[in-house]
């Protein structure tokens, strides 16, 4: 391995890409993003790559999620130039062309989700034709808990999961292992971590198709066991089947069990604007296409990096580390419908707009 933050590579009839920060458990950087967005078009148009496997270095990590630590520290000290900070800009757009890319991708797109997938490594890995589990997979996408909301095309995913599932995931941040991802949809088999690279070696042999691709992953599957989000579907499904905040949470306490109470107990402490913009962008992108979903994600990323939350969400869960954030608003019922709605507005200097 070298000291490049992304890797590129041929393996046989495969485009093998490795995200090369193990210490930071792989956090997408914009640099890395500006070199696999040109890579993955330029395989797209090569006839010698039939697919492309994405994976993470070292065994804790698929990757943990975007850069915030670098969004904190533009955004942080400049609250009257964030709406036109370049950092802030480039990032999400960038990255949100990059999802769309990989949602749309034209070969078979093989996520490895061996380890921590959090944020904008679902970002890069649930848009693609195949998602991968393993035992050491960790699934989240725990924005809510730093003053943000479920983007990289949570709107247009979380929807469509089962039931209320992507509610749940979206407003709470649980974390899923491999079975629970099988059960949600959000990975399409599970293959234990020692039989990665024989799949790999099937994948690169295979002549790319989706037929032999998918006959490859079958081969190596195996049943990850019985999901323990199985036992509380019921109770997911009718307490996040609420189109307000207020209604979930009168429907946990209600619900009258320790599992609810837990889930409330956790909700209360999560940005009060978040869990309201959050709920409404996923209600919003069941009726959207994922562009469309991308263009609300990108006004909601300008509009929430405007405010103060979430250099609050990051400093005390990254920075002080005191996991005791002071919200603005800091209960739900002070956060208004038009305060949720200005989030929705196209930003100032213009809406995310797809080239190609």
């Amino acid at each position: 391995m070298t000291d490049a933050e992304i890797l590129f590579d041929h393996k046989g009839s495969l485009g093998l890409v490795t995200l090369n920060r193990p210490k930071a458990l792989n956090a997408l950087t914009l640099d890395m993003i500006r070199q696999l967005d040109p890579q993955l078009r330029r395989w797209a148009d090569d006839p010698e790559v039939k697919a492309v496997v994405v994976q993470g270095a070292g065994d804790k990590a698929f990757c943990a999620g975007g850069d915030v630590m670098k969004l904190y520290l533009a955004g942080k000290d400049d609250k009257e130039g964030r709406s036109h900070n370049p950092t802030i800009r480039e990032f999400f757009r960038e990255e949100y062309v990059l999802n769309r890319l990989i949602k749309r991708y034209p070969k078979p797109y093989i996520a490895l989700m061996d380890g921590v997938t959090m944020g904008g490594g679902v970002g890069i890995s649930e848009p693609g034709s195949h998602r991968i589990g393993t035992e050491r997979t960790l699934y989240a996408m725990p924005e809510t808990a730093i003053g943000i909301f479920p983007d990289v095309g949570g709107t247009y995913f979380l929807p469509r999961y089962p039931g209320q599932l992507g509610p749940f995931l979206g407003l709470t941040g649980e974390r899923l292992k491999a079975a629970d991802c099988l059960y949600a949809g959000i990975i399409d088999a599970y293959v234990p971590s020692a039989k990665l690279e024989a799949l790999v070696e099937d994948l690169a042999l295979s002549d790319g198709s989706a037929d032999a691709v998918q006959a490859a992953i079958d081969r190596h599957a195996e049943f990850p066991g019985e999901a323990p989000l199985a036992a509380h579907r019921d109770a997911i499904d009718h307490c996040f089947g609420h189109d307000r905040m207020e209604d979930i949470l009168a429907a946990l306490a209600a619900d009258g069990s320790e599992w609810a109470a837990g889930i409330r107990a956790v909700l209360v402490k999560m940005s009060p604007v978040s869990l309201k913009v959050t709920l409404a962008a996923i209600r919003r992108g069941a009726k959207l296409d994922f562009e469309d979903c991308m263009v609300q994600e990108y006004r909601l990323s300008q509009s929430m990096l405007g405010d103060d939350n979430f250099y609050e969400g990051i400093r005390s869960v990254l920075v002080d580390k005191d996991r005791n954030p002071r919200w603005k608003p800091d209960t739900l019922e002070a956060v208004s419908d038009a305060e949720v709605e200005r989030h929705f507005k196209p930003p100032a200097h213009g809406d995310l707009r797809f080239t190609n």
